[in-house]
């Protein structure tokens, strides 16, 4: 079976062209969905993936209409094949899962995909590391001791000492002033 599947961001975009040349590319069926492609539920396409059976193509006038990043076509991508069942786009003549070489094309793709995002997790642990050998620390600050939330809870109560300095004193900020003393007045 040859599923079409068209989409649009909002209800007042027409579907139209996208359904035409699903038809003229053999679709059978056409599920049809307007809902932004940033979301992660869109029920239309979890309905299509549901009822894919081994052989099914998905069918899609360009990549934008199936997902906004690589990761999620990645993912999709997997589910599809999983099922036994293929995807072809009309405009990205490389992602066409029917074939062989449409296969290796994909294949590539996710593999440049993938070194990149290896690429981008090395140069983050190099530049870490950098910044350690400078003595710079990553990461989120200590926890404040109990002996710490006291004294803030106890300057702070006696109003000589203002919110700024406070928290400059003490290394916080005041969204970290203000949920110490919320939490010293719930203890007392």
């Amino acid at each position: 079976m040859i599923f079409g599947y068209a989409r649009v961001s909002t209800q007042e975009q027409n579907l139209d062209r996208q359904l035409d040349s699903l038809k003229v590319a053999g679709a059978e069926e056409i599920i049809q969905e307007k809902i932004t492609g940033t979301k992660a539920d869109r029920p239309e396409l979890n309905r299509l993936l549901d009822k894919l059976r081994k052989n099914d193509v998905i069918l899609v006038t360009d990549l934008t209409r199936l997902s906004r990043s690589t990761k999620d076509l990645f993912s999709l991508v997997d589910q599809i094949e999983k099922n036994g069942a293929n995807i072809k786009s009309l405009k990205e003549s490389w992602l066409d899962t029917t074939t062989p070489q449409g296969k290796l094309m994909f294949t590539f793709m996710a593999g440049i995909s993938q070194f990149e995002r290896d690429l981008i997790s090395q140069r983050t642990k190099e530049g870490l590391e950098a910044a350690r050998a400078r003595g710079k620390k990553g990461g989120r600050k200590p926890k404040l001791d109990d002996n710490k939330k006291k004294a803030i809870y106890e300057l702070y109560q006696q109003k000589k000492t203002t919110v700024k300095d406070l928290c400059n004193m003490f290394g916080i900020s005041k969204p970290t002033l203000y949920k110490v003393i919320e939490l010293s007045l719930i203890h007392i």
